[in-house]
């Protein structure tokens, strides 16, 4: 066995089944290992940034890691922005890089980089192999820190993945959660029970369905709202669910919205802050005399934390008026008439999502409207760009369709953001995937417009529009649809858009709809 089958083996045993790769040279013995490796799906993506936010797109709908595999220190940089948002979504991921062999390193040759103060970016664990006998510990190690929520990062030289082993152990991973701390639930049911207007703001796994079950408990007892951060990695939505109130994106709506409360209890999540800085607001949304608690320090054990939470409030503490979550019923809007503007797509799409849909909103401006239309509608998931680096929606709809094949993606695609990996859509095409790829064709980069406005420039001049203009000259989206190998259509109303969206989630593999905006 040499070093390669060893890292393999161990990430097979650690439960990894599929891996994202744009190897090179510095790989090769990996790329070859997997041919002798059962149980481990390769998956070529074109850009690194696709390897990347396939893996985050995997990692937030299974839970559990997915590896890419990387060439060298450039190979990394040109995942990173991925890798990002994998790390504000606290995803699990692995990277495995290539790395020049030992005895290379030093000599100056063209690609050569220092690998890990990169990884150390986006990385909660980053290592570099020095023998390939520790190949399978450090493989073990890189999983089990990726199931703490975090990216991990092994650095594997070349000749240390073709080194002949003497000793073939294969190490497993080890995840133990760390247990919640007793008195921060118990101060945090009191303030629940005392407080006056409470809150919490969840994240993490108290968004999806078990954390979400047992804040809605929570709810009933105390009668306390139930918050997120306006782009959390992933939230279960839907009729029979708690219903979470996004924290507004510009700090002049978040800040009122905030403000009310006395008591804030972090579940699952840090402190909210501005998403950019703005002169004359502070960065951190909350005073500083709100009162905070964060009853979970782990991501892991959130749940556990939630449920000690109900037991401590205890039937004794309910509040008078508190709801008990009444029976919902489906309850969709109807499809607008009309050419398509940004409430009219997302009033579409909310119209016809099928249950148990996936919905990769990275949609941006045009999506704003979407999210308080899905209350009522049949299960579902949502996914966002969690760490704010465009050009993760295509990526992550390909890597939950890897994650969940049997459910239907929907990826509502603003149009600036999907140049940066648009090449996700031949892994989509090669892997006959079942994403629905929704281009919000405004022809500009709209936010940029509107930060101009924010800062007082509501008539910006030549020089600053081409820096927003994406219509000169139009892309032609079918075009770049038909060269990766996807159907694509353009649509131009909202009953044209209905009827392409209902025709693709009723066909296998993937699918482009440009949505050409009036507005």
């Amino acid at each position: 066995m040499n070093g390669a089958l060893s890292l393999l083996t161990t990430a097979r045993e650690g439960g990894i089944e599929i891996c994202f790769a744009n190897p090179g040279t510095t790989e090769t013995p990996l790329v070859a290992a997997l041919d002798r490796i059962q149980g481990i799906k390769p998956v070529l993506g074109l850009f690194e940034g696709v390897c990347t936010g396939a893996a985050d797109g995997y990692g937030r709908m299974r839970g559990v890691p997915a590896m890419t595999l990387l060439h060298l220190g450039p190979g990394l940089a040109n995942g990173i922005a991925n890798l990002h948002n994998a790390k504000r979504a606290r995803s699990p991921v692995v990277n495995v890089i290539g790395e020049h062999s030992t005895w290379h390193r030093g000599a100056d040759a063209p690609l050569e980089m220092h690998i890990e103060p990169l990884a150390a970016t986006v990385s909660g664990w980053f290592r570099t192999s020095a023998s390939g006998e520790e190949l399978s510990s450090n493989m073990a190690e890189a999983i089990s820190a990726s199931m703490r929520g975090q990216v991990a990062s092994l650095i594997v030289p070349h000749d240390l993945q073709l080194e002949q082993l003497k000793v073939k152990t294969i190490v497993r991973p080890h995840v133990a959660p760390d247990p919640p701390d007793p008195e921060l639930i118990q101060r945090a049911a009191a303030r629940l029970r005392e407080s006056r207007r409470c809150a919490i703001i969840l994240g993490g796994g108290a968004l999806l369905e078990p954390g979400l079950r047992l804040a809605g408990r929570i709810q009933y007892l105390t009668g306390c709202d139930l918050l997120m951060r306006n782009f959390p990695g992933r939230v279960e939505r839907g009729i029979d669910l708690p219903s979470v109130t996004r924290i507004p994106y510009f700090p002049e709506a978040a800040i009122p919205v905030l403000a009310s409360y006395e008591t804030i209890v972090l579940a699952g999540d840090t402190e909210p802050v501005t998403f950019f800085g703005y002169e004359g607001i502070e960065s951190r949304l909350l005073r500083k005399d709100q009162e905070k608690v964060r009853i979970s320090w782990d991501t892991r054990n959130i749940v556990e934390a939630l449920e000690l939470l109900v037991g401590e409030l205890g039937q004794a503490g309910q509040k008078a008026g508190a709801a008990r979550g009444t029976p919902r019923h489906v309850e969709r809007p109807e499809v607008p008439e009309g050419s398509l503007t940004a409430e009219r797509i997302c009033l579409t799409v909310a119209a016809l999502q099928p249950e148990g849909a996936i919905i990769v909103d990275e949609g941006l401006t045009t999506a704003f409207s979407y999210y308080p239309l899905t209350e009522n509608l049949p299960r579902h998931s949502l996914l966002y760009v969690a760490g704010g680096a465009i050009g993760y929606g295509m990526p992550c709809a390909a890597g939950a369709a890897f994650a969940c094949p049997e459910r239907p993606i929907i990826n509502i695609q603003a149009d600036g953001s999907a140049f940066y990996t648009l090449q996700a859509l031949w892994t989509q095409a090669r892997e006959g995937l079942n994403v629905t790829t929704l281009i919000c064709s405004n022809r500009r980069y709209q936010v940029v417009r509107v930060e101009l406005e924010r800062a007082g420039i509501s008539k910006p001049g030549p020089a600053a529009l081409t820096l927003s203009d994406l219509g000169n000259p139009p892309v032609d989206w079918m075009k770049i649809a038909e060269g990766f190998g996807v159907p694509g259509v353009s649509v131009e109303t909202a009953g044209e858009l209905a009827r392409e969206l209902g025709r693709a989630l009723h066909e296998p593999g993937p699918h482009l709809v440009e949505m050409v905006m009036s507005s």
